[in-house]
This record gives C-alpha cells, sequence and structure tokens, in this order.
C-alpha cells in the first residue's frame, strides 16, 4: 500500500511527518515554510489583499492543466483583480484514503511550477485525509496574500459611464476542456483549459494605465455573469457587442452541439477589465503583448442607461438582455 495514501497519513503520526517532509516540504522549499511552525511569519508593508477559495474539479487531471496549477492559479488571479501583486499562498489538501500517490505527487509538482511561474511563495497549509467514498479522491483550499501599490484603487463598485470593457481573450476554453475530458467528448482538435496565473499580465496593465477601474475574472459563470455582477456593484449597464468576443470555433461547435452558450461557460485565465476611455488602447496594447493576453479585445462599454443591466449587440444586428447564468451549467468545474 506505499503507493496509496493511507487513513493513517493523516493521522498526525510518522506517517503524516513523512508525507509532509517528502511531498510538501520539499517540492514547496523556501525559509518560511522549512521552519514548519503552525502559522507562517510574514513580513508586510502598505495595503494588502486577502483571498481564500477551494477546488472541488472532476476530473483531477484534464487537457492544460489539473486541480493543483488550477488551484494556485484560481487564487493568484483573485489576488490580480484587486490591483494586487501576488507574494504568498497557502494550501490545504482534503484526501481520499486509497489516491495513488502517484498522481498526488503529480499536482503537487504542478502546484510548485505554477506557483514559480506566479512568481508566489507556498509558506504554510494543512492536510487531511478522509474514509474513502468520503471526497471524491482531492479536495483543495488555498488562501492568497498580495500587495497593492500606492495609487492602484480597484474595485466591481467603480465602473463609470463612458468606460470601455476590455477581455483578455478567448471565452469557455477551461469549460469545455474540463467537460469534454469528463465525457469523453472529441471535437478534432485538442482543446486545453486557458488556466494561467494572471498577476503578471495584471502588472504590465498597471504599468500602462492607473486609470483601471475594475477588474474581474470571469470564471463560474462565465463572462455574462461577471458583466451583470460589475454592472450591480457600480450601478451602471454594461453593453457589449457580439462580433468583438473572442472565441475558438471548437468551443462555439462544441456549445451548439451540446445546448451551451459560450458566454456562460467557465474560464480560468480570461481577465475582464473596465478602463477609463481614454486610457483603453493603452491597457489594451499591454494585454496583448503579454502571453496570456494576446487575444484582448475591446468588447463593449460602460452606459448610464438600465443600472445593473447587460445588454448585447448580437451579430444580426439587434440587442437582447444578457442575464446572469441560472443553475449550474458544468458543476465540479473549478
Amino acid at each position: 500500500m506505499k503507493d496509496k495514501i493511507l487513513l493513517a497519513h493523516g493521522s498526525g503520526g510518522k506517517l503524516s511527518h513523512e508525507l509532509v517532509e517528502k511531498s510538501f516540504v520539499r517540492a514547496f522549499d523556501n525559509t518560511i515554510l522549512a521552519k514548519l511552525d503552525d502559522s507562517a511569519i510574514l513580513e508586510l508593508k502598505g495595503r494588502l489583499a486577502f483571498t481564500t477559495d477551494s477546488y472541488v474539479v472532476q476530473p483531477l487531471f484534464f487537457p492544460g492543466g489539473d486541480i493543483g496549477r488550477l488551484a494556485v492559479c484560481g487564487t493568484v488571479n483573485d489576488l490580480a483583480t484587486s490591483g494586487a501583486r501576488p507574494l504568498y499562498l497557502s494550501l490545504s489538501l482534503i484526501i481520499e484514503e486509497g489516491l495513488p500517490k502517484e498522481d498526488l505527487d503529480k499536482i503537487i509538482a504542478s502546484v510548485q511550477e505554477t506557483a514559480k511561474e506566479a512568481n508566489v511563495q507556498i509558506v504554510t497549509g494543512d492536510t487531511k485525509v478522509v474514509n474513502r467514498g468520503c471526497a471524491d479522491k482531492l479536495f483543495i483550499n488555498t488562501a492568497g496574500i498580495g500587495a497593492i501599490a500606492d495609487g492602484v484603487d480597484i474595485s466591481g463598485s467603480n465602473a463609470r459611464p463612458g468606460d470601455k470593457v476590455l477581455l483578455s481573450g478567448t471565452i469557455g476554453d477551461h469549460g469545455i476542456a474540463v467537460l469534454s475530458q469528463r465525457e469523453g467528448f472529441s471535437f478534432g482538435t485538442t482543446l486545453e483549459s486557458d488556466c494561467a496565473p494572471l498577476g503578471g499580465m495584471v502588472a504590465d496593465m498597471l504599468k500602462a494605465s492607473h486609470n483601471i477601474h475594475c477588474l474581474r475574472d470571469p470564471s463560474r459563470g462565465g463572462l455574462a455573469t461577471t458583466l451583470n455582477e460589475l454592472a450591480k456593484q457600480s450601478k451602471v449597464s454594461i453593453r457589449i457587442e457580439e462580433e468583438k468576443i473572442p472565441v475558438r470555433e471548437e468551443v462555439t461547435a462544441a456549445c451548439e452541439m451540446l445546448g451551451f452558450d459560450p458566454l456562460y461557460v467557465a474560464n480560468e485565465g480570461k481577465m475582464v477589465a473596465i478602463v477609463a476611455p481614454e486610457d483603453a488602447d493603452k491597457v489594451l496594447e499591454a494585454m496583448r503583448a503579454n502571453e496570456y493576453g494576446k487575444d484582448a479585445a475591446i468588447i463593449g462599454e460602460v452606459t448610464a442607461d438600465h443600472p445593473g443591466r447587460v445588454v448585447m449587440k448580437t451579430c444580426l444586428g439587434s440587442s437582447r438582455i444578457v442575464d446572469m447564468l441560472t443553475g449550474d451549467l458544468l458543476p465540479r468545474i473549478c
């Protein structure tokens, strides 16, 4: 049974310590974690952003990523939406008895690789093991801390009429990639999740302008739900144009076959930005210069009409209301 996770790995005894030392401390080697105290001691100054999230994706591995990469990217991106520079993450695992040790090692390696890419450190965490059948292999909880520079004021309530709405790239990639792996669908090409850490791209955007009013990563509920959240928080209307929204052909085809609307499909490596009109082109250029924003586009603008409502001009020239997602389009997607 050395190749499986046992209940004894969560007992706090010898096997627990071996798991922590050989699988986690070795992978996330840094001076803060190496002390193995019950809390990490951090030196921070100025304004901080703090966030937490949990990940229950099924399957654990999918084209373009896995639950470990997803956990780091999701938390880093949540920090970035406040304009923060992500610094530190915690990592807590709830492992089901019987999970292959090889799978856990792959996920931990992915966490470390993604953390290095995002320039963050894993400084504390926890591990619990539960009985077989109680956790669907693995659940991950993360928390993150980031530093916000002076002069940065980004909030979902800051959108103003006249602002431009920017999107960093194609929508729906993550949701359709996970669904295709889960259900065994094939769409002729290998569609990969867009799962990516966006802290670096946001930093580039802020170098171009501090007139970024709102940032939000359109994950669960997709672009449509995110825009509705921002419209309601800022008490404004948002008008977008369908033909300007980048969508991959394979995502469009999959959505047509399954009866989905790409506007509601989850993303894990995209950013919506609402920017003052005079700086929109500068921010767009900064997004496109980053590897994760090369397909960025201006997709609409903020108006004062009908506060709290999102309206889309369709490719046919008509207009339709884009409401928030109702129900659960794709469960266990992140």
